[in-house]
């Protein structure tokens, strides 16, 4: 198998992942820049390596999880984007993201041909650190709570310096300028709201789950999101 057949591959197997859903090999031959008959003999191929593909020609394919190809190289800007990242999140958020990057770019190193590992200590890019407000929220435990769909119950005080004690579903956290942010839903307004967390003055993390799929109430928090009349910043 030739280097330029294997990066192919490779390639072809990003853009199964990214879509997620069934794609039809037009749009694969469109997007690897390739013919479809060229993607067909792939299609074979990969699933000949292991790759659980269904589909066929004329409908489309969809790549099932689990099936994990290493990855054979990152391009340059690739490794950029990369570190570009690290940096932000080093930056920007709490430590315990801080040490999960910079786990996750000493495992990437260990797979990196000499020649790119060394872009992985690339300078091109600076980004600053923001002075951040002092908070009780524990953005490491909100992450946990969104992962099992678990309420908080926080006391807060708004811009005028109202104090209310609140139950939320949290669904996501924002990260804009030195400011953090937690948006769910709030058993108090029957609504969603956005927290700024160095408002937050206490925090208790419940055992209660939250009902419905986070995923879900994102997609209708979004949705709602975009009617000009929202206003939902609890500050």
């Amino acid at each position: 198998m030739s280097v330029s057949r294997s990066h192919r591959l490779f390639d072809l197997m990003q853009v199964l992942r990214r879509h997620r859903g069934t794609v039809p090999g037009l749009t694969l031959a469109r997007e690897l820049g390739v013919s479809l008959r060229t993607i067909r003999r792939d299609i074979v191929t990969l699933q000949a390596m292991g790759a659980d593909i269904d589909g066929e020609p004329g409908v489309g394919y969809i790549l099932q999880p689990g099936f994990l190809l290493p990855p054979l190289s990152f391009t340059e800007e690739e490794i950029q984007a990369l570190v570009a990242g690290a940096q932000w999140v080093s930056r920007h958020t709490d430590d315990a993201l801080v040490h999960a990057v910079q786990n996750a770019l000493a495992k990437i190193g260990g797979v990196l041909p000499p020649d790119l590992r060394r872009g992985l200590d690339d300078n091109t890019f600076f980004v600053g650190r923001s002075e951040r407000g002092s908070s009780v929220v524990d953005l490491a435990q909100v992450r946990r709570a969104m992962r099992e769909q678990r309420k908080i119950s926080i006391t807060h005080k708004d811009r005028s310096g109202a104090v209310s004690e609140r139950t939320i579903w949290p669904i996501m956290l924002g990260f804009i300028d030195s400011q953090r942010f937690i948006a769910g839903w709030c058993e108090l307004q029957g609504d969603f709201r956005i927290f700024q967390a160095d408002h937050v003055m206490t925090v208790c993390f419940l055992d209660d789950h939250y009902p419905g799929n986070r995923r879900q109430l994102v997609k209708e928090w979004r949705a709602q999101e975009q009617h000009p009349c929202k206003q939902r910043d609890c500050g």
